[in-house]
């Protein structure tokens, strides 16, 4: 969408409503649903806001100039350490916690795979027990409670979709049909049905047909990275965005980065500090502040609003801002057939097996997870060259060519996506030296994979290697299952829960320590699921702005 002409200015020291930090799958949510509901809203968002007609298909801008995530290149740099104990060293060429700068955040360049959490992902805690020297805990709410706000996120932010024989249930059908199935997904359905698995239809956040208005898929095959030129694929920039503008109470500033925010003697936020387009300090007085800047961001941003009243950093008494933080862990199956696949045209995903979901203690270790076909690295000729090829084959001449020629039209993957135990010593923490392009303290990731993840990463690499050779794969290659060093699923590092000494917000995503603070994206997470998180993190938008909204409507904030 373009920016609108008739966009309200609201007066930087007059207070408003809410300010949203962040404009990307939860921020969009949030703007769209207290603007219509009548409270005057401003969006502060870091990245520029972009048209449809702004999107491109130039890999080399998008993945290698990083024009859509903008990390170090941008002024905007990142360290990265294993554990506590190592020198966090440059996160250069991908960032450590990697998320798009841009309105609509990462929904714009994510794959859309939309998946709901089911009724174990919940409540495991209670059903399996403890896990000693973890933060292995249930959730503060139900899948339940949170079913009728995943319907919400179907019919108003549109998915394609057919139930499967696994899925949890759901008060209505999907509002538009799947997307038509691809080759990886014929082979994934072949090789699966073969050794007894139950594959299903992969629910997307991709229009099949037009639907609230907005155009079908073009199967242009750019979506996993790239922003979608037809509005097709239903970001935030898409679906929920042009909402809040009609609404006339939304104002959205882009290229504005907040680095603090300012409390009153009562403890309340009164000013939330930002830096503008121009690089010129901002402030913007607001009644309730909601923080939808992403699991690094927000707790960053809380991390660099300490003060007298809050030493640790802002809302965090319990000392676990930033703390808990998981990636999801994933493996990779890599499969070349005789036939062409020809798997760069079309979506990533059609296709999904989700018969190990739920953990088995028969496994020996914790954790469930799902396989689906798609192209992945396959989808477009340079990332093809660069990642698709196994370790122990050719890296160049002929040969190499000869491999790229036949893999690009005739290969396909696998992809494994499985849990990530909540670890304490996971976190997001300001870097003690390195600075961004404001002077402002950098984001450092201490991360490192749990046992029980990588061990499930493997089982289910294992399992979609029986699937391909069932499908009739030529040749099968498993890349190395190993610790992560970065991650785009930004999940827990503010989780919400009843005890204020062992969470950051409560279940209405309201801050234990500061009554007009909220913060409502991937850091709400309590446990990581099992691969695809943002349907999730929508819903619980849904559900978070009606219940801040009735807050306020009630004089409670």
């Amino acid at each position: 969408m373009k920016r609108p002409d008739n966009m309200p200015e609201f007066d930087l020291g007059k207070p408003v409503d809410f300010v949203i930090v962040g404009s990307g799958a939860a921020g969009g949510v949030l703007a769209k649903e207290l603007s219509t509901s009548g409270f005057d809203v401003v969006v502060l968002e870091q990245g520029k806001w972009r048209s449809e007609e702004d999107f491109t298909h130039d890999e080399l801008s998008v993945f290698f100039n990083q024009e859509l995530v903008g990390g170090a290149r941008a002024g905007y740099p990142q360290t990265f350490r294993s554990s506590e104990t190592e020198t966090a060293r440059l996160a250069a060429d991908q960032p450590a916690a990697g998320y798009a700068r841009t309105v609509g955040g990462s929904s714009v360049h994510f794959s859309a795979n939309y998946w709901r959490l089911r009724p174990v992902d919940f409540k495991e805690r209670s059903l399996l027990g403890e896990m000693p020297g973890t933060g292995f805990a249930d959730w503060p709410i139900s899948y339940e409670e949170l079913e009728p706000y995943y319907t919400k996120v179907d019919w108003e932010v549109g998915v394609s979709g057919a139930p499967g024989p696994f899925d949890p249930p759901r008060s209505k059908p999907y509002p538009v049909p799947p997307m038509p199935v691809k080759s990886a997904g014929v082979l994934l359905e072949k090789g699966a049905r073969k050794i007894g698995l139950h594959p299903q239809v992969a629910p997307v956040a991709i229009l099949s047909k037009s639907h609230n208005g907005r155009a079908p898929c073009l199967n242009c095959g750019f979506c996993m990275g790239f922003g979608c030129e037809a509005g097709a694929k239903s970001s935030s920039l898409a679906a929920m965005i042009p909402v809040a503008m009609a609404s006339g109470r939304c104002e959205l500033r882009s290229e504005c980065t907040v680095y603090r925010l300012e409390t009153n003697e009562q403890g309340r936020i009164d000013e939330v500090l930002y830096f503008d387009a121009e690089g010129k300090q901002r402030s913007q007085r607001a009644k309730a502040v909601i923080l939808a800047a992403n699991g690094s961001e927000t707790p960053r941003l809380l991390l660099m609003s300490d003060s007298p009243r809050f030493p640790q950093g802002l809302a965090n008494s319990s000392g676990l801002v930033g703390k808990y933080l998981m990636f999801n862990t994933h493996a990779l199956v890599n499969a070349t057939f005789e036939h062409p696949l020809n798997e760069y045209k079309g979506i990533q995903c059609t296709r999904i097996v989700h018969d190990f979901y739920d953990s088995d203690p028969k496994r020996g270790f914790y954790g469930g997870g799902a396989l689906d076909g798609r192209p992945l690295f396959l989808s477009t000729p340079i990332l093809a060259s660069l990642l698709y090829p196994p370790a122990d084959g050719p890296q160049w001449g002929s040969e190499f060519k000869q491999f790229l020629a036949e893999s690009f039209t005739h290969g396909m993957a696998v992809a494994c996506s499985t849990t990530s135990v909540p670890m304490a010593s996971n976190n997001i923490s300001l870097d003690p030296e390195l600075k961004d392009k404001f002077g402002l303290p950098a984001m450092r990731v201490t991360y490192r994979d749990h046992d029980d993840d990588l061990a499930m990463a493997a089982f289910l690499q294992a399992r979609g290697a029986e699937v391909m050779e069932a499908a009739g794969a030529k040749r099968v290659m498993l890349p190395p299952v190993h610790h992560a060093d970065n991650g785009v699923h930004l999940l827990g590092t503010c989780r919400m829960g009843n005890d204020p000494g062992s969470s950051v917000i409560d279940r209405d995503h309201r801050s234990h320590d500061v009554p007009n603070l909220f913060m409502c994206d991937g850091s709400s997470f309590v446990s990581s699921g099992r691969g695809q998180p943002t349907m999730t993190i929508q819903a619980l938008a849904f559900r978070a702005a009606e219940r801040i909204g009735d807050l306020a409507r009630r004089n409670e904030i």
